[in-house]
């Protein structure tokens, strides 16, 4: 049994099938992991179109190359280096391109996060008008302990419900809600402790990432 908070291990048997060149099983992990690829890369490039094309690549990558995984039961953590690999290639790729182009990015400015989509206020990042202080938060998501981690990424970056991250993560609606909050209070207090002042002025009344009246 997985411990809470950390990745739930795809089917073994869909991954061996895949291994063997089972197209159909492949599709049902990329269904089941889709999600957890596109928070971990989130974290990294900051754009959610560029990680939606990184996603993507991923995949790609792991489809070809699914003979090399020798272990079925440790799918989801040579998944995510490869994810972390695709990363390390478009920063490469990045930083050649602006070295030839003055003035160019590496990477395009963090865009607006979407609104938890079980809570019509704002979602976590759309109250921080300002780049420095969305750049703060990704660090402030990044230190947190990988159970944490994983389901704010999932929340709040992703956009998955309770019950994708729950399936994806392999926990009990207890479980979730738990990290949730811990993670939620975590980030709250570092990036505070980073820049001396709450993310979210204690004046406005709409409830955020920041602002918490109630268990998530």
């Amino acid at each position: 049994m997985n411990e809470p908070g950390s990745p739930a291990q795809p089917s073994n048997a869909d991954a061996a099938r895949a291994v063997a060149g089972d197209r159909a099983a492949f599709v049902r992990l990329v269904n089941r992991t889709a999600r957890l690829v596109l928070a971990t890369i989130l974290l990294d490039v900051h754009d959610p179109h560029q990680a939606d094309d990184l996603t993507q690549e991923t995949f790609l990558k792991a489809w070809r190359s699914i003979g090399t995984l020798n272990d079925p039961s440790r799918f989801n953590a040579w998944l995510i280096g490869i994810a972390k690999t695709v990363c390390i290639d478009a920063h490469r790729h990045a930083n050649r391109k602006k070295r030839g182009t003055p003035g160019a990015s590496p990477v395009r400015p963090l865009q607006r996060v979407e609104s938890d989509p079980e809570d019509p206020t704002p979602g976590p990042l759309d109250l921080l008008s300002q780049a420095d202080q969305r750049e703060r938060l990704i660090e402030a998501l990044k230190s947190l302990p990988a159970g944490q981690r994983e389901v704010l990424s999932l929340r709040y970056l992703a956009g998955a419900d309770y019950e994708t991250i729950a399936k994806q993560l392999n926990l009990t609606d207890g479980a979730l809600r738990g990290l949730l909050h811990r993670g939620l209070a975590e980030v709250r207090e570092r990036f505070t402790c980073s820049t001396g002042v709450p993310p979210v002025p204690k004046r406005d009344p709409r409830r955020t990432m920041f602002n918490l009246d109630r268990e998530p």
